[in-house]
C-alpha cells in the first residue's frame, strides 16, 4: 500500500512535505497548492518512485538512513567476491591511483588473464598500459584495437568522417568483445571507447568490465571538466553559477 512506503510511515504531515523536499521527490519550487495535503503529497509524489539522490544535500544514507526497499530486497551472495575485493581496495583511501587499484584488484581477485579493449585514438596510452600490466607476475594481457577487423562504415551504411567512396573503418565493440571472449580474459577493460560503443563492448563482454578512462576529445578525456569549468556549465548548458537543481 502507498500508506505503507518507507517514506510515509512513523511521519507526521508537517516533516513529510520538507522529507520528501529533502529526497528529490519533489522540487520546493514545484510544490502545489494545498501540499500540506496527506492524499496530495502521497499522489504526486509517491506513486512514481522517482528517486533523484542527486539532488539530495542530506546524503543520511551514509549514516544508514533508508529511502527505499528496493536497493536493499537483494541477493548479495553471488556479488560477495568482489565486493570484499573492492571495499578493501577502497580502504586503501587515497593511497593508490586508480591504475595501482587496477593492478591490486587484479591480484586480489587472482585474475590472470586481462583484456584491454581501446580506442585507435588512444594507442600509446594503450600500449603503456599493456606494457605495465604485462610487467606483473602472473598478468597475461590482451589488448584489442576498436578498429580490429577491418570493415568499412560503408558496409553498415553507418555515417563517414572523411566522406563517400573513401574505405574508412568502423569501431568493432562487438569484435572487440568476442575477441577477448575467445582468449578468455576474466576482466576486461575499456580504454576510451566511444560513447555507445562501450555500452555494446561491455554488454556483449563474457568477462566483467571496468573503465579505466573515458573518451572526450575536447577536454583530453577528463569529462568533468566540463562540471569543473563555470565557463562549460554557464555558456554550455545553460546552469547560473552555484546553480543547485
Amino acid at each position: 500500500m502507498l500508506s505503507d512506503h518507507p517514506l510515509i510511515l512513523n511521519r507526521t504531515r508537517a516533516g513529510l512535505c520538507q522529507e520528501l523536499i529533502d529526497y528529490g521527490c519533489i522540487r520546493k519550487e514545484e510544490t502545489p497548492p494545498g501540499y500540506d495535503s496527506y492524499e496530495q503529497i502521497t499522489s504526486s509524489a509517491l506513486e512514481n518512485d522517482n528517486m533523484k539522490c542527486a539532488l539530495c544535500d542530506n546524503q543520511d544514507c551514509r549514516q544508514g538512513k533508508n529511502c527505499t526497499d528496493i536497493a536493499t530486497e537483494i541477493d548479495y551472495e553471488p556479488a560477495l567476491e568482489i565486493m570484499r575485493t573492492a571495499a578493501e581496495v577502497e580502504s586503501r583511501y587515497m593511497e593508490l591511483t586508480r591504475l595501482e587499484e587496477l593492478i591490486l584488484f587484479c591480484k586480489m581477485m587472482k585474475f590472470k588473464k586481462i583484456g584491454i579493449a581501446f580506442c585507435i585514438g588512444l594507442s600509446e596510452e594503450a600500449k603503456i598500459v599493456h606494457r605495465i600490466l604485462a610487467r606483473e607476475d602472473g598478468f597475461e594481457v590482451h589488448s584489442v584495437c576498436c578498429k580490429v577487423g577491418g570493415t568499412d562504415k560503408g558496409d553498415l551504411g553507418l555515417v563517414k568522417i572523411r566522406g563517400v567512396g573513401v574505405h574508412e573503418t568502423m569501431c568493432n565493440p562487438l569484435g572487440q568483445a568476442w575477441v577477448l571472449n575467445a582468449v578468455g580474459t576474466e576482466l576486461n577493460i575499456i580504454l576510451g571507447l566511444c560513447i555507445g560503443h562501450d555500452i555494446l563492448f561491455t554488454e556483449h563482454s563474457d568477462a566483467p568490465v571496468t573503465t579505466l578512462a573515458v573518451k572526450d576529445r575536447v577536454l583530453a578525456h577528463n569529462p568533468l571538466a566540463a562540471v569543473y569549468s563555470r565557463y562549460y556549465r554557464e555558456n554550455v548548458f545553460g546552469m547560473e553559477s552555484g546553480h543547485q537543481s
